[in-house]
């Protein structure tokens, strides 16, 4: 009987050996070699004790008293005559606000309400106002300095 060799479709392929490649590890230079000679040195503060803390305020608010006064300095009319018409100005203002109207009032500038919110107590709204630079600081010239130019 004649024997035939079975050859098999796949292909020998040679078994590699699963070793593990070894890999040197990085070399990193100490800390301690770093030229520090030429880097800033911070000024460390000294710590104090602190006995009492006193409270700052700082309120930059602008009260109607003041507001008078100022109105006064720069017309050059008695507070008496100031006080009732910068009150009616304050009540236009609060009631063209509580409209939602948008004014342009030179030189304060141009002002509109973004948004409104009805509270128990009032309202709160949230106003847009937009001045340009020229018109800023510049107080207006009293009527008698005009006739000495």
């Amino acid at each position: 009987m004649a024997t035939t060799a079975k050859t098999s479709s796949k292909t020998a392929v040679p078994k590699t050996s699963k070793r593990k490649t070894k890999v040197p590890a990085p070399v990193v230079d100490s800390v301690t070699e770093v030229d520090t000679s030429n880097t800033p040195r911070a000024n460390t503060a000294t710590p104090s004790v602190v006995d009492t803390l006193s409270p700052v305020v700082m309120s930059n608010d602008l009260r109607k008293k003041e507001l008078f006064e100022l109105v006064v300095e720069r017309s050059g009319m008695k507070k008496k005559d100031v006080k009732p018409v910068v009150e009616a100005m304050l009540a236009v203002l609060g009631d063209a606000f509580g409209e939602q109207r948008e004014m342009n009032l030179p030189p304060l500038g141009k002002l509109k309400v973004q948004r409104g919110k009805e509270l128990p107590d009032g309202r709160a709204l949230v106003v847009k106002l937009r001045q340009k630079t020229s018109q800023l600081n510049a107080a207006p010239k009293p009527e008698g300095d005009a006739a000495e130019e």
